[in-house]
């Protein structure tokens, strides 16, 4: 049972068809491209499929022959087939010299033997990809705490149980031991974590209250994205109207039900209300000098792992999410 939770974990991490990392063993990943991308150059396809890693960083993995199409290495330029199956092996990291310790400012809502909780900025990155390993809340963990950190995520993850997008801002859950981790993962595993994000969306809800049940997979056109698909992964979002904003805004909160990748930017795109500075899954132009999308996760709960009993966290909105609301109630 517990190693079927981790891996669900693991998949909602990275969103990769991999076996966890390992200090010894080279990451295995098996990529099977649907019929529709025949013709596609290679390198251009799993740079689009492994958004997780730099695309100089995959081409060098081409060039060592640890990408094969058939067992065999292929070149950049080779165009899928229909029925290719690729093959990729990913050098296990040498750490921890390649993540390194940095003294990047942190804002720690709460801290003991087991936990952490961090409020996130918008802009960050919270853990660190093959080619890219500066800058993300990894790389502060490990200025702050060194070692104390659980190891079942690997070395790239040390005490990450769950991940909020770069542009998204607010509160996550850091494991300081893997009896923490276990015991989050489980609960994550069964959607008992309580996770309720403030956003601002385009138009007006004709209902105050809705539930978005669909599915997300990958996007078939386009690999870095999510989208709708009915053969994807169950995906359940509970949105709530807090305010009816002037030109056609609103002031919500959504509540996670399940935790897939992008999973409310998604959902809300499909019913016309995407997040305002969302430009990947709303316009692009955006009425407001955004740098992402107007997403806070502003409340996090679970039960705690050695007390047993709920804890339940808040952050307030960040100061750039309040400049635009109260011009939006001002106009």
């Amino acid at each position: 049972m517990m190693e079927n939770i981790l891996k669900s974990e693991t998949e909602n991490l990275n969103e990769l068809k991999t076996a966890s990392d390992t200090k010894a063993a080279d990451t295995k990943i098996v990529l099977e491209p649907e019929p529709d991308f025949a013709g596609f150059r290679i390198d251009k396809y799993i740079a689009e499929e492994l958004s997780d890693y730099s695309r100089s960083y995959l081409s060098g993995l081409i060039s060592n022959g640890k990408i094969t199409v058939s067992d065999k290495p292929v070149k950049a330029s080779y165009k899928l087939r229909e029925g290719d199956i690729i093959h990729l092996s990913i050098p296990a990291p040498e750490m921890p010299e390649q993540i390194i310790p940095e003294n990047i400012p942190l804002d720690i809502v709460y801290e003991d033997s087991d936990i952490i909780i961090v409020n996130k900025p918008q802009g960050m990155v919270v853990h660190p990809a093959a080619g890219n390993y500066s800058g993300t809340l990894v790389n502060a963990l490990m200025y702050r705490y060194g070692e104390g950190l659980s190891t079942i995520n690997g070395i790239i993850r040390p005490g990450i149980v769950h991940r909020i997008d770069k542009n998204t801002s607010g509160l996550l859950v850091i494991c300081r031991n893997d009896k923490a981790h276990h015991a989050l993962a489980e609960q994550f595993a069964v959607h008992s974590i309580t996770r309720i994000y403030t956003a601002i969306s385009y138009n007006y809800f004709s209902d105050d209250e809705i539930t978005i049940n669909k599915a997300i997979a990958r996007d078939k056109k386009d690999r870095k994205k999510m989208a709708i698909d009915p053969s994807g992964r169950r995906a359940v979002t509970h949105v709530k109207v807090i305010e009816r904003l002037k030109n056609n805004f609103s002031l919500i909160n959504c509540r996670l039900e399940t935790g897939r990748t992008h999973q409310i930017r998604v959902h809300l795109s499909s019913i016309n209300h995407p997040i305002l500075g969302d430009d990947v899954y709303g316009p692009k132009k955006c009425p407001f000098n955004l740098s992402g999308q107007l997403l806070h996760a502003g409340t996090l709960g679970f039960i705690h792992p050695s007390t047993n009993e709920y804890i339940e966290f808040n952050s307030e909105l960040p100061e750039y999410f309040i400049n635009v609301l109260e011009k939006l109630r001002a106009e």
